[in-house]
């Protein structure tokens, strides 16, 4: 089968979670022997700011990592109809310009022979709506939303059995637990700071009771305003920076647990829908614990795969918990594994990708070998 995506930008992850599980859902593609190739604009803003920040050298992980992946750059007069003549499957990320979205739309209503896709990874359908709505839509076949919530937006706005869940997921290929267990000390988070939307949250869940526990916490991430530096400073945390997303596993591996504090979105308004850390952190078979979330569609088993804090002092209690307690650890790092390689690894999004396709009436072969 070919398949196009139209990415934002598959090179860079700063500021660029969804290019986490592209990646390995792309990846994966490939090697079941699919013809996959990627369009991104000319100057993706999550490139442009990686490059500025980093140099040309920060390429090299996604390039080192990844080989089998590349995405070109389209340009603004780029012939869409002779890019697209020998496509089976099309997807296109909400990150796109909207006149891109309508024109491959507009192909696929003249009589296009590939299934159109939309693939919805944000909260801006419930928190402007507008910026989503102003996309013609007319054209596809169907809706790639990364959540029930979301999927549950997308069905009032007239969708119906068109719109599918399509949660995130682990490339197990990369995330995975170390060959070898070291020492580990300490706590990670590995997030950026975003635009303050829970700056309370992360004090509150992360900052004091890591103090409190006497645990060293490192912070990995962009877009840390100096207010929150200065924070981070205040509660002795350790701030390092960008990290390149095929590094986290080896972050993981150095410490005893990390810890997931959701945007105030997903809290909210899209409950159910975990950020792609959740899912990495568990196939790196690191202890997770969580600020207050509903896994609304019973994803994971709370309890069990990773603990979760009602409040400040439980996060707390669970941190010198798993701080002291190698018997727990190793609960949660068994049911955590467990759980991403029997449900949620991009092993499993792409054959759930490829149901869809053929759900929607894909003609090319489906049956390729993994």
């Amino acid at each position: 089968m070919r398949i196009v995506y139209f990415t934002h930008t598959l090179a860079s992850c700063w500021n660029h979670g969804n290019a986490h599980f592209l990646r390995g859902v792309l990846r994966d593609l490939v090697h079941r022997g699919h013809e996959v190739n990627a369009y991104e604009p000319p100057d993706p803003w999550s490139l442009a700011n990686m490059l500025a920040d980093h140099g040309p050298d920060s390429l090299d992980p996604f390039r080192h990592f990844y080989p089998e992946l590349k995405s070109q750059a389209l340009p603004p007069d780029a012939d869409l109809e002779q890019r697209l003549a020998d496509a089976d499957a099309v997807l296109v990320h909400e990150w796109n310009d909207p006149t891109l979205v309508a024109a491959i739309g507009a192909l696929r209503k003249r009589g296009a022979r590939f299934t159109l896709l939309f693939h919805d990874t944000h909260h801006r359908a419930v928190s402007d709506p507008q910026a989503i709505r102003q996309f013609d839509l007319s054209g596809y076949d169907g809706v790639l939303a990364f959540g029930e919530a979301l999927a549950e937006v997308y069905r009032s706005w007239g969708w119906g059995s068109r719109v599918f869940v399509w949660h995130e997921a682990a490339d197990t290929r990369l995330f995975r637990p170390p060959l070898h267990e070291g020492e580990r000390h300490g706590l990670v988070w590995i997030g950026n700071w975003g635009d303050d939307e829970r700056s309370e949250e992360l004090e509150h869940f992360l900052l004091h009771p890591a103090r409190a526990a006497g645990l060293p916490l490192d912070i990995y991430g962009v877009r840390y305003p100096n207010h929150a530096l200065a924070m981070l400073a205040r509660y002795g945390a350790h701030y390092r920076g960008w990290l390149p997303n095929p590094r986290a596993p080896e972050i993981f591996a150095r410490h005893l647990a990390t810890v997931h504090v959701p945007r105030r979105f997903y809290v909210d308004l899209l409950p159910g829908i975990p950020t792609i850390r959740v899912f990495e952190a568990l196939a790196c078979g690191i202890p997770l614990i969580s600020a207050p979330w509903e896994d609304a569609e019973g994803l994971f088993r709370p309890g069990e795969d990773y603990l979760v804090a009602r409040d400040g002092n439980d996060m707390l209690s669970h941190m010198r918990a798993v701080a002291r307690d190698a018997a727990l650890r190793e609960s949660l790092q068994a049911n955590g594994l467990e759980a991403i390689r029997a449900r949620h690894s991009c092993v499993h999004r792409a054959e759930q990708l490829l149901g869809i396709l053929a759900k929607l009436g894909t003609t090319a072969s489906l049956e390729l070998s993994a």
